[in-house]
Order: C-alpha cells, then structure tokens, then sequence
C-alpha cells in the first residue's frame, strides 16, 4: 500500500472484546431491565453505524427493548436498518423508537428509560469494583470482579514490532483514555499520548473523520492505512480521504464482530481497501 503511517484501533484488532465490552451490553440491559438482546444482535447495531460509543448502544437497545414493551411490533432486524437509513447513532434509535409509538407509550419508555443507571451498571460490570473505585472515583453497589480482564490479546509482539520500526504508528479507539491505557499496557503497545486519540479526545467518534486527519498531520503522512473492526472504523477512512488531500486507506481486520465471507462482504461495501483475517496479516499487505 506504500503507506506512510498506520493507526490502529483497539477493540476487535488489537484485543478481543467479544467477552467484555459486548458482554458488558447485553448484561447490563439485563440488570437493568430484565430482559437482554443476544449478544450476537449487539452487531446489528455496530452495522447500522453511528455506535462508535458502547454506552450509546446499550442505550440504543434499551429503547428497543422498552419499545416493544410499549406495543412497537419491528424486528430487531427492521429497528437497526431503520436506524441506519437514519444515518446511525443513538438520536436515530431515538427518533426510530418515537416514530413507532403513540404519544402515551413514547412518553412511557422515555420515562422508563435511564441511561444514568445504564451506564453506571456497564462501568461496574466491565471495569470491576476495584477499578470502578480508581476510575470512576465512586463506591460500586455491585461487587464484580470486571469483564476488563477477559480481554485476549489479538496483536502479536512480533507485529507490533514490525510496525513500529517501519511505519509511525497511532491509536485511534472509541474507549474512554484510561481504559486505553489499560489495553495498551496489555498488548505491550507504547504510543505517546499525541499519537493516540480517544472518546475523551474529540467529541464526535467515528465515522467522523477529524482524529485520524489529525494524526495525518501530526506524522506528516501523505499515506495513511487505518485499520479497524467495524464498518464505521472503514468509513472513517473513506470519509478522511474525502475531506484532506492525503491519502487514506481504510482496513477491515475480521477479529470483532464481522467475519469470514459476510464480513468480508460488508467491509467492501463501504470501501475498504482490504480486509485482513487479523492485524498480524496487516504486514504483509502494507509492503504489497
């Protein structure tokens, strides 16, 4: 690809989240409203794009959740492609979820519905009781010994390796700064913090193009291969190499929630430039 620069996203590439993070979704749902979606259904949701922010989507199928409580007769299925059509995101689940509705039951849901309680509930489960103390600098009401430690490395040192001593290399992720870190010390990936942009960093998330040009810039690259597990990290890429003049080459990495043929399938539709069974192959295709 003759690439200047790489920027990696974390989850799904560089560690394995099926365990904790998109168990953390359909958990904390059922904590909370006692009641859950598969969590093979937590990928519709990535699919229809805009959920960049877990919390975002366990909020998202929350209110599909409480939707259908309320009378809202749409599959699971239907609600995500709607979203999408939608543009994505939690504003179109909402927007959705009010459409499908009488006034009475739309009012009923969002009453219902707390992201608060949502979000706490995820931290606890996902981070554990000690690490919800350091992080969120609060006392847990659930003790958990937290999903966080049930992430498997995916990126072998070797590769890491490799590409830290031919390309610069950045972090571009969707997690919270602190629990960026953590999966960083984990992998044994050293990035300097200007090299590595995360929710706490700019307010859009992906697809949003703005990080990665940002990280272009700062590394002076004319080319520039961003690799990622969801269809969104590929069209932030797309949506990059249509803002700025420099070049920009979105990866799909089939180690998250797309895989084999499908998933393949899915990456170029939305323009990859090529897609890798994990980051290990990425090597190799950037000196092709």
């Amino acid at each position: 690809m003759n690439v200047d620069a790489v920027v990696l996203d974390i989850d799904g590439v560089l560690v394995d989240v099926a365990d904790s993070y998109r168990r953390a979704i359909v958990e904390s749902l059922d904590h909370v409203y006692d009641e859950t979606i598969a969590r093979s259904d937590v990928q519709q949701f990535k699919d229809a794009g805009g959920f960049n922010n877990d919390w975002e989507l366990t909020d998202a199928a929350a209110l599909y959740l409480l939707a259908c409580r309320e009378g809202c007769d749409l599959s699971l299925d239907q609600f995500t492609t709607d979203i999408a059509a939608m543009g994505g995101g939690l504003e179109a689940a909402r927007t959705v979820t009010s459409e499908e509705l009488t006034l009475a039951n739309r009012e009923r849901v969002f009453a219902t519905w707390d992201h608060d309680h949502l979000r706490d509930t995820f931290q606890q489960l996902y981070l554990g009781s000690s690490l919800y103390r350091d992080l969120e600098d609060k006392e847990p009401s659930l003790e958990t010994e937290g999903f966080i430690h049930d992430e498997p490395v995916l990126a072998t040192e070797a590769t890491l390796q490799q590409l830290q001593s031919e390309y610069a290399v950045g972090v571009l992720t969707g997690r919270p700064a602190a629990e960026a870190d953590i999966a960083l010390e984990r992998v044994g990936l050293d990035v300097p913090d200007a090299h590595r942009y995360t929710m706490d960093d700019w307010d859009s998330g992906k697809p949003d193009p703005d990080a990665l040009i940002r990280l272009a810039e700062q590394f002076s690259a004319d080319s520039i291969a961003f690799a990622g597990d969801t269809l969104d990290d590929v069209k932030t890429a797309v949506n990059a190499a249509s803002a700025d003049s420099r070049t920009y080459r979105g990866v799909g990495v089939l180690t998250g929630g797309l895989t084999g043929e499908h998933g393949r399938k899915k990456f170029e539709r939305v323009g990859t430039a090529a897609v890798v069974d994990s980051v290990n192959d990425l090597p190799a295709i950037l000196g092709q």
